[in-house]
């Protein structure tokens, strides 16, 4: 964190004209993952699916509920009906009851009693008694939680991989940058001399032409080679925000460190795979999915049961014991009574239940294919990086014995043993090896960041 807030002060102060510090990809990555709208956004999925739990743990939440309710008629009074009641539903599909009721009036029905105490609770004998919508809707609020962290992973390693493909591309338009100001420099530099030595004598008036075409060349290089810069930086701009949600621009004058070229192997590649399994975001949205259903098909197997529902209540018209005037509780004073339904055919239960099995499958053949494409995916982004970790190597060697060859040319040409043409040629040869030299590197990077996030992870 203090790294990433002493990063965070730099870029503020270039933006206010101080000199930039070397802009790495572990500062640029760690701006990234703190501050982009993309990875803020990604966020929200968490803080939804825990708004989406809360909303499911209510069904469990007790109710206070209370009727009040009058009748009279020509000054008489015929009811005057008050109802309370608090109702206390459990994990287990037993609900509890306590109430209270005062009534009076001319009217009331004989079994009323103008003051009553309850007590009791509500079992489910048959549907409900394993599982019920209550109970199956916060299981799968629970993990609708972990899908939506899954789906928040999905989306910050696809701004991380954006992020990072932006970086490299940056870095090998830096690096283009100074080999084509190099080249341009010892072009300009040849050509005057030429120029000079070919005014006094000392050399051939054509190459004079000669040096100023490859100078003219070079130029034009570098104007590409600055404007591919300005771009990359314009792009590389799109992911820099502060905690404010304020675009921040890249300053003119930072660069990249240099590269510390460094190698994968196989033990790498297997812990991904392994990973990936296990972890990887797509596969956990369809483990979570295939878990959501599994409760599903318990709740509509449950349903194809008959509804039997058992209600007992203790009543009493006071409260407190027989000592005190009160009316103790007892067997005697108690309300019973059940509801039953049952379905014949069971049509609609049996359908529902069809259909959760049918996604089942659905879904299970979807993350069979998921895995496969997930492994094979890792398995393609890493024989790319050897690939390309292999071609780095060979391109190094090739650079190195360019530049031995426009060595050996120089030396050719200062004995008066070559020409100028062979060693612009060697030249320019070279300044292009190197370029192509770093493009690989580019591209490795790249490949890593790829490898990374077909793993489901945010780095290799």
């Amino acid at each position: 964190m203090r790294k990433l807030f002493l990063s965070t002060i730099c870029w503020l102060g270039c933006i206010a004209g101080v000199s930039a510090q070397v802009f790495s990809f572990e500062d640029f990555k760690s701006l990234v993952i703190k501050n982009h709208p993309t990875v803020k956004q990604a966020q929200l999925y968490s803080q939804d699916a825990a708004a989406e739990l809360m909303q499911a743990k209510g069904a469990f939440d007790p109710k206070l509920s209370s009727t009040y309710e009058r009748k009279a008629l020509d000054g008489a009074i015929y009811y005057d009906r008050w109802e309370n009641a608090l109702k206390v539903p459990t994990w287990y599909g037993v609900d509890f009851k306590v109430g209270y009721d005062n009534r009076v009036g001319k009217k009331l029905l004989p079994e009323e009693s103008p003051e009553l105490f309850v007590a009791g609770l509500s079992v489910p004998i048959g549907q409900g008694l394993l599982i019920d919508a209550r109970r199956a809707t916060l299981r799968q609020a629970q993990l609708a939680q972990s899908m939506a962290e899954a789906e928040r992973t999905k989306l910050v390693n696809k701004a991380i991989f954006s992020a990072a493909k932006a970086y490299w591309e940056w870095w090998f338009a830096f690096q283009q940058k100074q080999m084509a100001q190099e080249g341009f420099e010892l072009a300009q530099k040849r050509y005057f001399a030429t120029k000079q030595r070919a005014t006094i004598g000392e050399q051939a008036a054509i190459d004079s032409v000669e040096a100023n075409i490859l100078f003219q060349d070079r130029q034009v290089l570098l104007e590409q080679a600055s404007v591919d810069l300005q771009n990359a930086r314009l792009i590389l701009s799109n992911f820099l925000w502060d905690a404010q949600e304020t675009p921040l621009e890249l300053p003119e004058n930072a660069q990249p460190p240099q590269l510390l070229f460094r190698k994968l192997d196989e033990t790498t590649l297997q812990q991904l795979v392994l990973q990936a399994k296990t972890q990887h975001p797509e596969l956990a949205k369809l483990q979570f999915k295939i878990q959501q259903l599994t409760w599903e098909e318990k709740l509509r197997k449950e349903m194809l049961k008959p509804q039997l529902n058992v209600n007992f209540n203790f009543i009493n018209k006071s409260l407190g014991s027989s000592a005190y005037g009160g009316t103790p509780l007892s067997f005697d004073n108690h309300k019973l009574g059940f509801d039953f339904s049952f379905p014949l055919f069971l049509r609609k239960e049996r359908g529902k239940l069809q259909q959760v099995r049918i996604k089942q499958l659905s879904t299970g053949f979807e993350l069979d294919l998921a895995k496969r494409e997930v492994i094979n995916d890792i398995y393609a982004a890493y024989n790319e990086v050897k690939n390309l970790e292999r071609q780095l190597n060979i391109q190094q060697q090739a650079t190195q014995n360019q530049a031995l060859l426009l060595q050996a040319e120089q030396r050719k040409f200062d004995i008066g043993e070559s020409t100028l043409f062979l060693v612009n040629s060697r030249e320019s040869k070279y300044i292009d090896m190197k370029i192509k030299t770093e493009s690989l590197r580019g591209k490795y990077q790249k490949a890593l960041a790829n490898l990374a996030y077909l793993a489901g992870v945010a780095e290799v």
